[in-house]
C-alpha cells in the first residue's frame, strides 16, 4: 500500500515524528528511534551546547542520510526569539525546516497563539519551511495555512502530561478544514492515543515524553509505530456509523425458524 506522508514536497513512509528530551540516556534515545520506524526527529537548538563546535551534541549522535532533523525553537517566548533561533538552526543544520514553538508561560507551557503567527509569518517570508506548535483552535490553524505554513500541529493536550487527547472536537474540526498535513503533536501519552488521532484522520502524530520516559522506551517506541499503522490503516479502511441502536451481525431472512411440538 502506497500511503505517504508529503510535507513541503518530501514523502515519508512513517506518520510517526520522534523528539529528542528528556531520555535518561543516549542508548535509550538510539534504540527508541530505531524500534519507531521514524523517519523524521525533533531537536530543540537552545538546548544544544553551540559554544564550542569541537564539544559533541546530540546531532553527532543521529544519522542524518537516514533521518530528517527537524529543528525547533523551543525555549522561546515571543516572537524574536523563535525568528532568532530558527535563524541559529539553519546556520547549524545547513536547513531551512523549522517546527515553531512559541511558548511564554513556564507553568502550563501553552503556546502563545499571536507570536506563534508572528513569527510563522516571518520566517515563511525568509524562506523557510514553518510546523507550527499550536493550541487546537481551528481559526488559527487556517490562518497559519493560508499564509503558508507547510502543516499544522495542534495539541492533543499540555506536553508532557500524557493526558491524551482533551481537545478531539476542535482536532476534529482542523482535519476537516485543513489543506496541509495535520500532525497531532503533546500530551499523548500511550499509543491508543495515537490511533485515535489517525483513526479521526490526522496525517501524523509527534511523540516525545510518552516514549523518552516510559520504562522501556525501545518498546515503547514501536508500540506507537504500531498503533499509528493501525489508527491510518482504520482510517483509510473507513469505520461504520455510529448508531443509537444495535443491529444484528447475522442476516434476519432467509433464517430457519425452529418448530416446536408436532
Amino acid at each position: 500500500m502506497n500511503d505517504e506522508l508529503v510535507i513541503a514536497g518530501v514523502s515519508f513512509k512513517s506518520r510517526l515524528i520522534t523528539g529528542t528530551g528528556k531520555h535518561r540516556s543516549r542508548e535509550s534515545l538510539l534504540e527508541s528511534v530505531e524500534r519507531s520506524g521514524t523517519e523524521m526527529i525533533t531537536v530543540a537548538i537552545r538546548r544544544l551546547n553551540l559554544d564550542d563546535p569541537s564539544q559533541e551534541t546530540l546531532l553527532d549522535h543521529l544519522d542524518w542520510n537516514r533521518y530528517r532533523i527537524l529543528p525547533n525553537t523551543a525555549g522561546s517566548r515571543t516572537a524574536d526569539e523563535a525568528v532568532f533561533t530558527a535563524r541559529l538552526a539553519r546556520e547549524v543544520t545547513g536547513s531551512n525546516w523549522i517546527k515553531v514553538e512559541v511558548i511564554p508561560d513556564p507553568d502550563y507551557l501553552l503556546p502563545d497563539p499571536v507570536d506563534t503567527y508572528e513569527a510563522a509569518k516571518r520566517l515563511i517570508s525568509e524562506g523557510f519551511v514553518v510546523l507550527p506548535y499550536i493550541h487546537a483552535d481551528p481559526v488559527l490553524a487556517k490562518r497559519l495555512e493560508d499564509i503558508g505554513c507547510a502543516t499544522v500541529m495542534p495539541l492533543g493536550s499540555p506536553i508532557g502530561s500524557g493526558r491524551g487527547v482533551l481537545t478531539a472536537e476542535e482536532i476534529q474540526i482542523i482535519i476537516d478544514q485543513s489543506s496541509v498535513p495535520v500532525v497531532v503533536d503533546a500530551g499523548l501519552g500511550v499509543p491508543s492515543d495515537a490511533s485515535r488521532v489517525m483513526e479521526m484522520g490526522a496525517d501524523c502524530v509527534l511523540v516525545n515524553t510518552a516514549i523518552a520516559q516510559a520504562d522501556d522506551p525501545g518498546l515503547m517506541g514501536e508500540a506507537f509505530k504500531l498503533g499509528v499503522e493501525a489508527g491510518r490503516r482504520a482510517w483509510l479502511a473507513g469505520r461504520i456509523p455510529v448508531r443509537e441502536s444495535a443491529t444484528p451481525s447475522s442476516p434476519v431472512e432467509g433464517v430457519a425458524v425452529a418448530q416446536v411440538g408436532n
